[in-house]
């Protein structure tokens, strides 16, 4: 499948473990590694970062495994989920740094393509939690709101 704005199909990427098992070698504990990933979450660290040092400091190679649950849904279930998904804020934290890049450089017209391009991508992602009930249905793609969103 190619990308999304070019036209590669690039091949490079994590590969998930084979075994859905926790590996013997393994001893952790589930309700220590659940209260580190609470722990972690209220200190503000973010999903992907959690995985992250599970993976590579405590040599968990899949949370599922452990818990039974996918980090974003123990988090739901513990209600400490985020308002806004990780990777629709990372999105909206590039489109306004770039628009703030737009407005000192007027004729910097590859990064005004690539601003649609990133605009583009947080109204599908939108669409999607909308759908999915993770955002508000009624949730709009306003820069001046959503500039105040994250600062």
């Amino acid at each position: 499948m190619a990308r999304l704005h070019s036209r590669k199909k690039g091949k490079a990427g994590t590969k998930r473990p084979k075994s859905r098992t926790l590996p013997e070698w393994l001893s952790v504990d589930k309700p220590e590694i659940q209260e580190l990933i609470l722990k972690m979450n209220r200190e503000g660290v973010s999903q992907s970062k959690i995985g992250l040092y599970l993976r590579d400091q405590k040599g968990i190679p899949n949370i599922r495994s452990v818990l039974g649950l996918s980090l974003s849904a123990f988090l739901a279930k513990e209600k400490a989920l985020p308002e806004y998904p990780e990777d629709m804020l990372t999105l909206i934290r590039k489109a306004v740094h770039l628009r703030g890049h737009m407005k000192n450089s007027k004729k910097d017209v590859h990064n005004k393509v690539k601003l649609g391009h990133i605009e583009s991508k947080i109204m599908r992602l939108a669409k999607y939690y909308s759908r999915k009930g993770r955002i508000p249905s009624n949730w709009k793609y306003d820069v001046e709101q959503v500039s105040l969103l994250v600062k």
